[in-house]
């Protein structure tokens, strides 16, 4: 479990108060301000309180936590905060509320005065459902439920997109060429802002003296500029550091570009890049990566669950990902970063007590507790009828017709069929996307259409130029039709490589005439 105990701001608090934490940012130029949300959904903060940015209504530096009534009960999804520092946060409602430091009209409500306490930002958002906020130095950029991006507060590299450098007073809507398209990932460097769309595009605007908007050069963008170098490449998530930025793709593998002084793009060098490069990380398919906009350092965790980390690590240059004793990419900001902040809000599990949900998946496949077992390729796998009959309608029926403790199944393989029944006990899927193509199949066949959903996004993360036609035929079979287009455009992004792999040349006749036929409709063969 990670420990919020490796952040120093967090180390005066007794252990029983430590255990009580669910959700915590640390924050500051010194890592020396902290907001956590309990497990009874009461926010508190604790720090030095520079600025008023722990929003307890004072300047007061405290070294015990402090209630911050205004945020109790909400359910906050995002946290973000400037060097200032100000602090934004969005709540499950989409509400955005903001404190702290307000020099430059970075808490977006029209002044320039210190904010005490959090207040919500109203002004053109208050019909808007804001999923993510993302800050700067000294400006934040908001994106809605809708895909639409806002921005406001310190504008002197034209880090807002308003095509000035004006500051922003209040929240405004970033258009230009993002007008009509629809974001789904955005990220802050010190005094730029990046934006990742639902096609996979990626576009940067704001300061750009080391490269770190990606587009080739190192002018200033005052409005959003589409990352060209990237073009056909599906970018799925993006991460700013303080002059720097981490790109992701849909194959897993990362690109950087931007400021390298602490060896933070991970090339081997210190050299900046204008352009986008890829990162040798020897074939590891990366699941996620981080940066931090007051840090030097870049993290990624690969899908194997361990983690990369590059870039300043206590006061040294690692120019190249190296791999850490760590199983979160938090971790490596907490133990190596200057200074010891969060790149994120961070969601702690408590590990005092197990809920009915834990208490259900540590009985998975115990010999113990259960009354059934399965025989599958000469293997058992021990469950209990009761959650079996809760949980599925197959179940119900074949367990209300059956008295037997063992009953051997032989249309599925042991794989398929385990994960199936630890899904019943764990609501989620754990499986390499080839696998999860016989998850399907029995989903479709159990008619189990939120396993179906489920097996669907794990192939969805998992494919790669190799396994993609495997994937789409898997989905035509099965009659996934969001799981086939989404195989389909991957394949004609990435149509070349497809097209050599030996599942294309093997591909069933019909199904090779169709996705011809379609890519070709789709513009794939164009010169």
């Amino acid at each position: 479990m990670l420990d919020v105990g490796k952040w120093p701001v967090f180390a005066l608090l007794p252990p029983e108060e430590l255990r009580l934490i669910r959700q915590a940012c640390v924050y500051g130029s010194a890592g020396n301000e902290a907001f956590y949300v309990t497990v009874n959904d009461e926010v508190f903060a604790l720090g030095t309180n520079c600025s008023g940015c722990l929003g307890t209504g004072d300047i007061q530096n405290t070294i015990e936590p402090r209630r911050i009534d205004a945020l109790c009960g909400k359910k906050i999804v995002s946290l973000s905060y400037g060097t200032g520092p100000h602090v934004v946060l969005a709540t499950a409602d989409g509400e955005v509320y903001a404190w702290g430091h307000n020099g430059y009209c970075q808490l977006g409500n029209g002044t320039t005065n210190q904010g005490l306490i959090p207040a919500q930002v109203s002004t053109n958002l208050l019909n808007k459902k804001v999923t993510e906020v993302a800050c700067g130095s000294h400006h934040t950029i908001a994106l809605t439920s809708d895909g639409e991006v806002y921005a406001w507060g310190y504008n002197n590299s034209g880090q807002v997109g308003s095509g000035s450098t004006a500051n922003q007073p209040t929240p405004r809507r970033v258009s230009s060429c993002l007008q009509n398209k629809i974001v789904v990932n955005i990220a802050c460097g010190q005094l730029c802002s990046m934006a990742v769309l639902d096609n996979g595009e990626a576009y940067g605007w704001g300061y750009n003296c080391n490269g770190q908007l990606g587009v080739g050069n190192n002018g200033n963008q005052q409005t959003p500029c589409r990352i060209a170098a990237l073009q056909g490449i599906n970018i799925v998530q993006i991460a700013c550091g303080y002059a720097h930025t981490l790109a992701l793709t849909d194959e897993g593998l990362v690109y950087a570009w931007g400021a390298s002084s602490y060896g933070q793009l991970g090339t081997g060098n210190k050299s900046n890049q204008a352009c986008p490069v890829l990162l040798n990380l020897d074939k590891e398919r990366v699941i996620e990566i981080a940066a931090c906009h007051s840090t030097h350092t870049s993290a990624a965790k690969i899908q194997s669950g361990q983690v990369l980390m590059w870039g300043q690590c206590r006061g040294q240059a690692i120019v190249s990902p190296h791999f850490t004793h760590f199983t979160c990419t938090d971790d490596v900001f907490a133990c190596f970063a200057t200074p010891a902040v969060m790149w994120k809000l961070l969601t702690v599990e408590g590990d005092d007590y197990l809920t009915v949900a834990q208490s259900l998946k540590k009985e998975f496949d115990s010999p113990e507790t259960s009354d059934l077992k399965f025989l599958v390729d000469g293997k058992y796998i021990h469950v209990h009828k009761a959650l079996l009959k809760i949980r599925c309608e197959h179940f119900r029926t074949l367990l209300n017709e059956n008295e037997e403790e063992s009953i051997e199944i032989q249309q599925f393989t042991y794989l398929v069929y385990r994960a199936f029944l630890e899904y019943l006990y764990t609501d989620s899927v754990s499986l390499a996307p080839e696998d999860a193509i016989g998850l399907l199949d029995l989903a479709s066949f159990y008619r189990e259409t939120r396993l179906k959903r489920l097996c669907q996004e794990t192939i969805k993360r998992g494919i790669s130029e190799q396994n993609a036609i495997t994937l789409l035929s898997a989905a035509v079979k099965y009659e996934a039709r969001d799981l086939e287009e989404f195989c389909f455009k991957f394949c004609v992004n990435h149509m070349t490589a497809v097209t050599q792999t030996q599942a294309f040349s093997e591909m069933d006749h019909d199904l090779l005439k169709n996705f011809i036929s379609k890519a070709s409709r789709y513009g794939a063969f164009k010169n």
